[in-house]
Order: C-alpha cells, then structure tokens, then sequence
C-alpha cells in the first residue's frame, strides 16, 4: 500500500493509473514521471518495490504540487480575481461558466433549472389565454 501525498494508490491497478488518483497528475504526467524513474508503467502498485514507491514519492513531492497545496492554489487564484472584480472573478462569484461558454441551453444544472423528464424545470412563461 502506497501512500503519497495522504492518498492511498489502488493496489490492483497499474501504477500509471494509480499516479492519476492524485489531484493534479492525469495521465499524461504519470507516464512522463514513470519514464523519468524507469519505472514500467504497466506494472500493478502492490507488485512495486519498496525503492521504486520511495522514489515515485520523492519525486511527485519534490517536483510537483499536488493536493492541497494545489487546491490552495487554485482557490486563491480565484479569490484574486473575485477581489480585483474582474469578468472572470464575478462568473466565479456567480456560478456560472467563465471561459465563455453559451448560458441560454448549456450549463442547466448550474442555473439551478434541472430537467429530470421534458417539461419538468422548464420556465413558465405565463399562464394560458
């Protein structure tokens, strides 16, 4: 059982996906980090060696930021753009999409108007004359 970062990897699946339970390592990377070390990446995380764990932890905990410390960062991210009031900062505040995605028939479920079955969540737009 390999522990990096206080996230527990999956011991039967293979170390390449087992790096991607990390928050902000995806595929991509685990591959780039396993190639680093020589480290095979179809090798399952309970079949790897005590020295090979050690240094995948050492590695990820040096070079990268992950977890918290990434969360943290994103969030102040977010708060800056809140308290400069910038376009981005205020769809943040909001709730809603800020890379300028359509609102009027995407992002239903950020709006708050689910639709469950046709008709159900859907404006009234009046009542009938």
């Amino acid at each position: 059982m390999i522990r990096i970062s206080s996230v527990t990897l999956p011991p039967n699946k293979k170390i390449y996906v087992s790096l991607t339970y990390l928050f902000g390592i995806g595929p991509t990377l685990s591959k780039k980090i396993l190639a680093d070390l020589k480290i095979d990446p179809e090798t399952r995380t309970k079949d790897l060696k005590e020295e090979d764990a050690n240094k995948i932890r050492e590695k990820v905990e040096k070079n990268f930021r992950v977890e918290g410390d990434l969360r943290r960062e994103i969030m102040s991210n977010i708060k800056r753009l809140k308290e400069i009031g910038s376009y981005r900062g205020t769809r943040h505040h909001k709730g809603l999409p800020a890379r300028g995605q359509r609102t009027k028939t995407n992002s239903r479920t950020v709006r708050g108007n689910t639709r469950r079955t046709m008709g159900s969540g859907k404006r009234k737009t009046g009542e009938k004359t």
